[in-house]
């Protein structure tokens, strides 16, 4: 491969060592250029891919059907929110609250001594690797969450494809080069590398300054034992998954029941049960198992398999269910099977059970499979909880009058998204969302879904003392980008500053 973007996103086998290098200095180039470039020149980019994407829309979901085993509709739907993110971004970065710029002026009567005159703002990172996930190949893929929010923040991204859909990715991959090459944008900006030692690579290159992944525990873990011993560490960005247990308060099992099971079964196998926000536990009342098989026989009654979106993903879920299925303690509830299209398993076991081998709860099984478990005391609920790792959701089922305090307040230590009376596998791309947790769900304290995944890839640099007419834009007081200021601890909004775009598309994850 040479330095020449096209070159990258066309390769036919994987990329070298030396292929690798090129990429990343071509980009570490591009980034210097374009970490200069005013917002709304960066906001442009972002919406040349967009409008690249939506042009090439029914040649891109061919090719995922082709790939993948994923439905148009889904396809099609996943695409949307691919493109719709992306002009999120843009005229999240118009706004400029991103930089977060804050001017401090000299004070010489400042209570604690003379202040110097101190600014600050949000610089972006450098160049971003960013890793493909299978479950998604548009939304959390080549130009996903975390390669859009890059972008936006300022950086250049190298992206490693995911092989469990090569030809999309190199499809994918041509239209954003394309894109940005007709926007002006800086050569290199964007590149994709493919295979296993181009990854490593990808990992190890000292001008690489953050990793975003989407994807196992295993793999992610991996990769930030790999970062944590680089002579440098950088940010490692990582989602790793999770189980999202769901807690079923008594009054709200004996009010809706069958409601209750049949958005379980839906939520659980919607995707084959290929979303990382899939909810892997139900904790539900004890007492009633024949009634809780037959209800739930009868929610999954009209579903419909499919394959699976690769052999390794099929031979991980049977390896993961065979393993909990044939656990002390561990009934069948619903049995399933291990087919090329495999029918939804749930198992049962105890809050007993749990309490004394607390892995029950963290076995994650990636497919049409979950764990029921049954508990007799609902004030232990918070205890059992305490067992679980983190969470990307926790989910509460409960009556308005449900005193929950206590519950709520542990979900809240322990996932990034708590919901009320809903199923976990929507997660819409707006302001306030927060698709992270604590370890293993991911390995930081920031979102990958929403507005504010952008600030993953950017830090704060002051500057003190210096001349006004070498100042970074954002930080001068004749404001020429028209950014947000805090200015001596008062907020300043430039008026007539582009309004946000509302997001109300609902998409699943």
């Amino acid at each position: 491969m040479t330095a020449a973007p096209h070159a990258t996103a066309v390769l036919a086998g994987p990329t070298t060592a030396g292929e690798l290098d090129a990429a990343v200095g071509a980009a570490h180039r591009a980034f210097e250029q374009a970490r200069l470039a005013d917002p709304h020149r960066r906001a442009g980019w972002l919406e040349a891919i967009a409008a690249g994407l939506e042009q090439d829309a029914a040649g891109l979901v061919q090719t995922a059907v082709a790939e993948t085993h994923l439905g148009t509709a889904r396809l099609e739907g996943e695409l949307k929110r691919t493109v719709f993110q992306l002009r999120l971004f843009a005229a999240e970065i118009r706004l400029g609250e991103h930089f977060d710029a804050t001017i401090d002026h000299a004070d010489p009567n400042w209570p604690m001594g003379p202040r110097p005159d101190l600014r600050r703002y949000n610089v972006p990172l450098g160049v971003v690797g960013v890793f493909g996930a299978s479950n998604f190949p548009f939304a959390f893929s080549v130009m996903g969450g975390d390669s859009a929010s890059a972008l936006a923040a300022g950086c250049a991204v190298v992206h490693k494809a995911h092989d469990a859909h090569a030809g999309l990715a190199a499809r994918t991959a041509r239209n954003v080069i394309d894109a940005l090459e007709g926007a002006g944008a800086p050569s290199g900006l964007f590149s994709m590398v493919t295979g296993r030692q181009a990854g490593e690579a990808l990992v190890d290159h000292p001008q690489v300054k953050a990793i975003g992944f989407t994807g196992s525990t295993a793999g992610g873990r991996a990769l930030l034992d790999r970062i944590a011993a680089r002579p440098e560490p950088i940010p490692f960005f990582g989602e790793l998954g999770g189980i999202n247990a769901v807690f079923v308060t008594g009054r709200a099992w004996a009010a809706r029941r069958a409601d209750i099971l049949a958005g379980y079964a839906a939520s659980f196998t919607l995707g084959m049960g290929q979303f990382c926000t899939k909810p892997g536990l139900l904790f539900v009342p004890a007492g009633q198992a024949d009634d809780v098989r037959r209800e739930l026989a009868q929610a999954l009654a009209g579903f419909t398999p499919a394959r699976l979106l690769s052999p390794r993903l099929h031979d991980g879920y049977s390896d993961a269910v065979s393993r909990l299925r044939d656990t002390d303690g561990v009934d069948i509830l619903v049995e399933g099977d291990f087919a090329e299209e495999p029918a939804p398993t749930v198992l049962l076991t105890t809050a007993d059970e749990v309490r004394k081998n607390p892995e029950l709860l963290r076995q994650e099984m990636f497919g049409p499979a979950s764990l029921v478990v049954a508990y007799d005391d609902e004030s232990g609920l918070p205890a059992l909880a305490g067992l679980l790792e983190g969470q990307l959701t926790t989910t509460l089922q409960a009556e308005a009058d449900d005193d929950v305090a206590a519950l709520a307040a542990r979900l809240a230590d322990i996932s990034g998204r708590v919901l009320w009376n809903g199923w976990p596998t929507g997660v819409t791309v707006s302001y306030a969302q927060h698709h992270g947790g604590p370890y293993p769900a991911t390995t930081s304290a920031t979102t990958s879904v929403g507005t504010a995944a952008v600030r993953r890839f950017l830090r704060p640099v002051a500057y003190q003392d210096f001349p006004a007419d070498r100042l970074p834009e954002p930080l001068q007081d004749s404001n020429p980008w028209q950014v947000p200021q805090r200015v001596d601890g008062v907020w300043q909004r430039p008026s007539g500053a582009a309004a946000g775009v509302v997001a109300t598309q609902e998409d699943k994850q």
